[in-house]
């Protein structure tokens, strides 16, 4: 049963530009010495999260009770008809409760600065990592403040590209066939932004990647190439240490957004440059957790995404249909951020 005592902090992460603090193990996250965590500066005086698991924020007799509205419901229905996902907001506006299929339950302050979370007996501390460090910590990024894509990103000499773009539309897959190249792995599913005189950069996530069995085949040749997450969850992990790829633990400046579009046959793979207003429009629909905001918040995020276009480079990018393409891939993306470098000195 979740238990409303508070849990000892034992283990210490950065992830996301954030000090998560938690009671247990988090799985594939190496601790750190919070005394010398290295955070950047802006943030450092406000950036530590307390994580809860296996505990709630009060009494499981009030969840779901009348002191409680419905926020969002998933659009998406499994076979049953019923959403993934819904988020309950507490009717005094202390905190936003997220309800998964499975059971998982996750509580999050208004503040961002404290989660809590519940599962079932027949799930593990895995399967309450894998929604944690992805959908949980980009909704209570945004609650935070922050404005964060839903995108995948990598560093190609000294610059962060993004790559955005809904569920299966590949951002991992070309995260994962760059890494292989030698890039750093930066962040998956989750890009948070920072603005610095005058320019954008990208906090570092997780050292690892999470791929579809059908993006391991056409990787590495088999879907049972890497273990899954648990026994619960289809996606498979990608250890960057284990497998000896490299992770980016700096923040890094923002040089291309490439927004996924559907894949095609010759000549793609192709690259498609957007107006300024479509570009625009693009990144709105591509941030995540928007369903949070409000107005005053959603304002801010605007006029944060009307001073990253001009600075930025985004790009339709246009995949080939066939796996066996995606060395080309590969090459058109690195040759086109090599041509963004020479053409901003900044980037250099």
């Amino acid at each position: 049963m979740p238990q409303k005592a508070s849990a000892e902090v034992n283990f210490t992460y950065v992830v996301f530009g954030l000090l998560l603090r938690c009671n247990l193990q988090l799985p594939e996250l190496t601790p750190v010495d919070p005394a010398s965590a290295v955070l950047w500066p802006e943030r450092s005086a406000n950036c530590t999260v307390t994580v809860h698991l296996k505990m709630s924020p009060h009494s499981s007799e009030t969840v779901g009770s009348a002191s409680e509205q419905l926020n969002y419901v998933s659009p998406y229905k499994d076979q049953e008809g019923n959403p993934p996902l819904r988020i309950w907001r507490a009717t005094d506006g202390t905190y936003l409760r997220l309800a998964y299929f499975d059971g998982t339950q996750f509580w999050l302050d208004q503040k961002g600065s404290h989660v809590w979370a519940t599962w079932s007996d027949n799930l593990t501390a895995e399967d309450a990592a894998s929604y944690l460090l992805g959908p949980v910590l980009g909704l209570l990024l945004r609650l935070r403040g922050m404005t964060c894509l839903h995108a995948s990103a990598m560093v190609i000499g000294e610059c962060a590209v993004a790559f955005v773009g809904p569920a299966g539309a590949g951002k991992s897959t070309t995260a994962a066939a760059l890494a292989r190249r030698g890039h750093a792995v930066l962040s998956d599913d989750v890009a948070t932004l920072a603005e610095n005189n005058g320019s954008f950069f990208v906090y570092p996530g997780y050292p690892y990647l999470s791929l579809w069995p059908e993006s391991m085949e056409s990787l590495y040749g088999s879907a049972e190439a890497f273990p899954r997450f648990s026994q619960n969850y289809q996606k498979r992990c990608l250890s960057l240490k284990k497998n000896e790829l490299l992770f980016e633990e700096r923040p890094i400046p923002l040089a291309a957004v490439y927004i996924l579009s559907e894949r095609r046959c010759d000549p793609a793979p192709i690259l498609v440059d957007m107006s300024p207003q479509t570009a625009f429009f693009a990144l709105i629909a591509n941030t995540f957790a928007t369903n949070v905001l409000d107005g005053p918040a959603r304002a801010k995020e605007f006029e944060l995404l009307g001073r990253l276009v001009p600075r930025v480079a985004v790009r339709r990018l246009h995949a080939h249909e066939e796996a066996r393409r995606l060395p080309d891939l590969c090459e058109r993306i690195c040759d086109d951020v090599q041509g963004i470098r020479l053409s901003k000195p900044a980037f250099s």
